[in-house]
Parts: C-alpha cells; structure tokens; sequence
C-alpha cells in the first residue's frame, strides 16, 4: 500500500512546522532525538522540545530548538559531508542531502559564489540543521512513499535577513519555488521561509492539486507567528493510495521542445544526461516543422520537484529557447528491486504483481563479459527462475 502525505500549506511552510506537523502525526520525540544523535552535532549544543499550542483557536503542536552553540560557523560542503558521513539510513541521508542541495543552489545563484562555499546564515544554523534532518528521519518513520503540497501563499511586505532588509519572498526563497502553485490570497509577512520552500522543491511530488487518498491521520504544526487572516498552522494529510491492487496514483510533469537544429549526437547525448540526472523517461518524435524542415520533439517525464531543473538542462544543452509542459496523472504498479544469484552471478530482477524480469542492465553486462547474445541471457535468467 502507498503512503501518501499532503501538507496543507495554506498559512505556508517552514522547517520547524513541518517537523511539528510530522511529529503530530505520531513520530516519537525521544526517536526523532535518537537519529540526531547520530550527527556529528555536539549533544549539548541544542534542546528539542515539544508543546501543544493553538493559532486563532485552533489546537496544534509546537516543535522548537533551542540552541547553545551560537558561534559554529557552517558551510554547504561541511554540512553535506556531516549527513553523508553518519549512521542515518540512507533514505534519510539522501532526503536530507537533496533537501540541502536545493537549499545551497539557491543561495549560490542569488549571492553569486560557488556551491561548495555557500555559508548558511539562518539556515545553517543548529535548529535549520535539525529542521531538515530531523523532516526528512520523520519521513521515512511515517512511511511516505508520496508527498504532495497545496498551492504556497506569496506573502509580502519585508523580511530582515544577515543580508539585510530583504522582501517578501526572501530572493532565495522565490529562487526555490520555480516550478510551485503559488496564490496572493493573503496577508503580510513571511509565509514561506526558504528551509520550507527547500523540503517542497527537493521532495514534492507535486504542488497545487490534492491526490486521491484515503485518509488515515492529521497532524497539524504551529507557526511561531500569529496571522490575523487565518491560523498559522500547518495541516499534514496522511493516507494511502486510493487506487486498487496496490498500484499507486501519481501526477509527474510531461516535458517537450522542438528541434530543428541540433545533431543526433548532441540528441542522443541529451537523452543519456536526462535519465542520469533524474528523468522518469525520455524519448523522440519525428516531425515535419514550418518551412518544411524536418525536426525532432524531445519528451521527457520527471516530478513537479525536478521539473526546473531538468527544463534548463535542455535548454542549455539543446539551446532551445524554452520547453512546454503540462501535469500528467499515471498508475504505478507497486513493485520492488530485488538480487539474486544466478548462473551468471549477482543479477537485479524487477518484481511486481505480475511477474518479474531480470534487469537490463545486467543482462546487457553479462552478454558483453560473456559475449553471448543479449537476448539469450535474458531466455537464460527467466529459465532460471522458472
């Protein structure tokens, strides 16, 4: 069964009330402290502690860090190296490392200095730390296989920052949120900090549009401000896939551009470094263009989160001037990767309701070490497993 989480951002996002909201949801505290052990953080540097609260009437859960080390200066490639080099699963590491990535791509395009030297100031700072890691620990205790957003409030008015007096959204806020549903349906201040904008553009499947679920549980985290046009909570939708036989509903970007002017190495070459770079698909069509010139349309799939990124990939790859794109509902079957060994040694099998199949990348290993016909060592593996 798939498990779905929505976040009801309708007063926004920050890391802290996305933690909260986790954690109303029934992770344990004491295991959320537990995992951040597992950091190489000084114990006594920070305190989690939660509290029940309430926004405008409206009872939620606080998460707050208090931090006693206010003088660690922290830079992206130290911060990356930390989560990499700890005992944390790795679906946790690699939700945390993508979520700071996000994060430090941002900030290096908007202040203009390379990656690896990105100095966090709020955001690298102990509770930002916490707030990233310690969502992305809650994430994998809960389960979610899926995790979609509403719409994000703009905001407006000013926020102060290290930088300064900056507006709302903060430049690397709005730098994160390409690619997101966004609405002005409300009132001043800060409604998206750029720790929540970083969850959302690392790991939203899609933002705007609600999933088809059966719910199951409601976790609500509170804001530390208090808006006068709606509760400053945070509401976390949990549930599981509403399609049948354990087959999951999921909405991915549809992505295309035409081509008239770009050689099929170049084209074979875009194809490879989509698949690498995250795309779900990819794949050309033929085409008569204006003029009467032949042309190829390049199609690619990847989630709302990736969509961005992969749509300037071409662009700077192809030289295209943009791409076009529009979301997509599809059924995925519930399957699962699983190795074996065969005749051949170690091979990967794809497993589903259905039936299985040795992977192709295997197979194609094997036929090229061995030289042996691709097409006999797939006859082979199934043989094997029949």
């Amino acid at each position: 069964m798939n498990t779905i989480l929505y976040l009801d951002c309708q007063a926004g996002i920050s890391g802290d009330m996305t933690v909260a909201a986790l954690l109303d949801l029934g992770v344990p505290l004491e295991h959320l402290r537990a995992e951040l052990a597992k950091l190489a953080l000084p114990p006594e540097s920070y305190t989690l502690s939660t509290h029940p609260t309430e926004r405008r009437h409206v009872a939620a859960l606080k998460f707050d860090v208090e931090v006693h080390d206010q003088h660690t200066h922290r830079h992206y490639a130290g911060i990356d190296a930390m989560i990499a080099g700890s005992s944390l699963a790795a679906p946790v590491k690699e939700r945390a490392r993508r979520i700071f990535r996000c994060l430090a791509e941002a900030e290096a395009k908007v202040h203009g200095v390379p990656l690896a030297d990105v100095h966090f100031h709020e955001v690298g700072a102990l509770d930002s730390i916490v707030d990233i890691v310690g969502t992305a620990i809650c994430l994998e205790y809960l389960g979610v296989g899926q995790l979609h957003a509403a719409a994000l409030p703009m905001g407006s008015g000013f926020v102060q920052t290290a930088h300064g007096r900056l507006p709302v959204p903060a430049p690397a806020t709005l730098e994160l949120l390409r690619g997101m549903a966004l609405h002005g349906d409300c009132g001043e201040g800060e409604r998206v900090t750029p720790t929540g904008a970083a969850i959302l553009a690392a790991l939203a499947d899609s933002t705007g549009s609600r999933p088809e679920m059966t719910l199951t549980r409601v976790g609500s985290g509170a804001g530390g401000k208090d808006f006068s046009d709606c509760p400053n909570i945070l509401r976390a939708l949990l549930g599981t896939s509403a399609v049948a036989g354990g087959d999951a509903a999921e909405a991915v970007e549809e992505v295309a551009c035409n081509l008239d002017d770009v050689t099929p190495e170049v084209l074979g070459y875009v194809q490879e470094l989509l698949l690498e770079s995250g795309a779900l698909d990819v794949w050309l069509l033929p085409v008569q263009m204006k003029k009467g010139r032949p042309g190829i349309v390049l199609n690619f799939l990847c989630t709302a989160a990736d969509l961005g990124r992969l749509a300037r990939l071409v662009m700077a790859e192809t030289g295209s001037l943009g791409v076009r794109h529009h979301r997509r509902q599809r059924i995925v079957q519930d399957r699962r990767i699983e190795q074996r060994q065969t005749q051949f040694g170690p091979v990967r099998f794809k497993i589903n309701q259905y039936g299985e199949k040795p992977e192709y990348e295997d197979c194609r290993r094997i036929a090229r070490e061995g030289g042996i016909p691709c097409r006999k060592v797939m006859q082979l593996l199934q043989q094997h497993e029949e």
